[in-house]
């Protein structure tokens, strides 16, 4: 394996651009029209246009993707995440073309991608699974039936879903009647499936997920895990390692039953098995993700492992490098999703383009971004701007280096989720650690309330930018000014692009 052609777009895509180079691999970008000029595809070694914008046009064109990987004579592919990466039909084309799919074989992603066998399968394993139905339901009636033999409240959820899409709780007779309607119509609309099927509805549950990881030695371990339990809409927000609600015992158990979930399917590569965890300790499996994840980096900091560079390892026949035994956390990590969402306006995705942009650094803090000053964001693909990510010798510690982080980041341009991130880091319940699902519901009116018009961030890079324009006009001129007068810094372009945007 020589060259990978890296299916997919982004940050994901230049994260696994680099780890090809650092061992020694070839990388193949692709592009959309409208990426033409994005970090990934002037990092890569070659890179093929795919076609339109639209993703189906482009990213989703299966034939095209093999044509690229024949035209650039690639010899792997990697998915990254979404788009086709959990698409088994995928995988199989990859291999019936002759390449290395760089992730699990198509048949553990069909096994795990649809609920309903994936749930059967589990309890087979020995795998705690919630309460419910393990076949979909026929209709509204037979979901009543179901529903009363479970136990109010329950969930509806779509059997080929993931996401948070073709989901309903009931709590009564009559909001399961409606529930179902709506599931299948959203499931329908967005998986081509409208299969429900029913579970328990867990109350205050926190969502954590484990790493795992597979070679082709007979090896399978897992990394720990992941908590991710400030969500909106079932779409993660905030993910840190390890969780402030698992201690050591819990930790084996729950790795051993994630062990368990990969080796029942023949799982390879790097997967993660996502439980809700309940009140009193108790996990139940939720699904297993079939690709690597996008909170992936939390669990990079704290075990020390690149796992991108074991899916490539992996793929091209070698054994992985983990040790075979559990693996002790070192450190705590969090992770922000910095989208181009405007958090106090219900996270209304935003175009435009970034003015500028200026990543934090120091210790501890990591920025994996797939945009650049002058990249234009658009409402074709995901709102993912680059993903933040601090490490500390203590949960505290990550936490005071993220606000320090948050504090540095600079992008102008288009709203982002940053303020919102920056009021999390001081909210008390996430900083006690005491928190679960239901977080930004009890909470979410006190961080997303807009207040005033910029964020305390914004106020500061005002601020800092009148005192540098006074302090160069008092001082001698510097070489850099278009009129050879003093060059204007990053910290004045921003604060005058931002109050030309009425503070955004």
């Amino acid at each position: 394996m020589r060259r990978v052609l890296v299916a997919n777009r982004g940050e994901i895509a230049l994260r696994i651009i680099r780890a090809c180079h650092e061992e020694g691999l070839e990388a193949v970008a692709v592009y959309s029209e409208a990426d033409r000029v994005c970090p990934h595809v002037k990092a890569a070694d070659a890179a093929v246009e795919l076609g339109p914008a639209p993703a189906r046009d482009s990213y989703l064109n299966v034939e095209r993707l093999l044509e690229a990987a024949a035209q650039t004579g690639a010899e792997a592919v990697h998915p990254g995440y979404g788009f086709l990466a959990e698409q088994a039909h995928f995988a199989n084309a990859v291999e019936q073309a002759g390449l290395v799919f760089i992730g699990p074989p198509p048949s553990a992603i069909q096994m795990m991608g649809e609920k309903t066998e994936a749930r059967r399968r589990m309890r087979a394993a020995g795998v705690p699974i919630v309460p419910g139905t393990t076949e979909p339901v026929a209709d509204g009636e037979a979901a009543l039936r179901a529903a009363e033999e479970i136990g109010y409240p329950v969930l509806l959820k779509a059997a080929a879903g993931g996401g948070g899409k073709g989901m309903r709780v009931a709590h009564s007779a009559k909001e399961v009647h409606k529930g179902f309607t709506h599931a299948a119509s959203e499931a329908r609309s967005a998986f081509g499936d409208d299969s429900i099927y029913l579970e328990r509805f867990v109350q205050r549950p926190r969502h954590v997920e484990i790493q795992v990881l597979a070679d082709r030695f007979g090896h399978t371990i897992h990394l720990g895990e992941r908590e991710c339990s400030v969500q909106r809409r079932h779409q993660k927000l905030i993910e840190e390692s390890p969780s402030a609600a698992v201690d050591l015992d819990l930790r084996l158990r729950m790795g051993e039953a994630a062990v368990r979930a990969a080796q029942s399917v023949g799982y390879l590569s790097a997967g993660t098995v996502e439980f809700l965890l309940d009140p009193q300790g108790k996990f139940y499996f939720l699904e297993m993700n079939t690709r690597l994840q996008v909170e992936h980096p939390v669990t990079e900091l704290v075990y020390g492992v690149d796992l991108v560079r074991e899916q490539l390892r992996i793929a091209a026949g070698e054994p992985m490098t983990c040790p075979g035994r559990p693996m002790r956390p070192r450190g705590h990590a969090i992770e922000c999703r910095i989208t181009s969402e405007d958090p106090f306006a219900d996270f209304l995705p935003a175009t435009g383009r970034i003015e500028y942009l200026h990543p934090p650094s120091g210790p501890g803090v990591r920025w994996d971004g797939g945009v650049e000053t002058g990249s234009e964001v658009s409402l074709y693909y995901d709102s993912l701007v680059g993903k933040l990510i601090a490490w500390g010798e203590t949960r505290e510690r990550s936490i005071r280096r993220m606000r320090r982080a948050l504090d540095e980041l600079v992008i102008a341009g288009i709203p982002t989720s940053q303020p919102f991130h920056r009021r999390v880091m001081e909210e008390a319940e996430f900083v006690s650690g005491e928190y679960d699902v239901g977080y930004l519901d009890r909470v979410g009116d006190a961080l997303l309330s807009p207040e005033i018009d910029a964020s305390e961030l914004e106020q500061v890079a005002i601020a800092a930018a009148l005192a540098e324009d006074e302090a160069r006009a008092a001082a001698v001129p510097i070489a850099g000014g278009t009129d050879g007068g003093p060059a204007e810094s990053a910290w004045l372009q921003m604060a005058r692009l931002r109050a030309l945007r009425g503070g955004r």
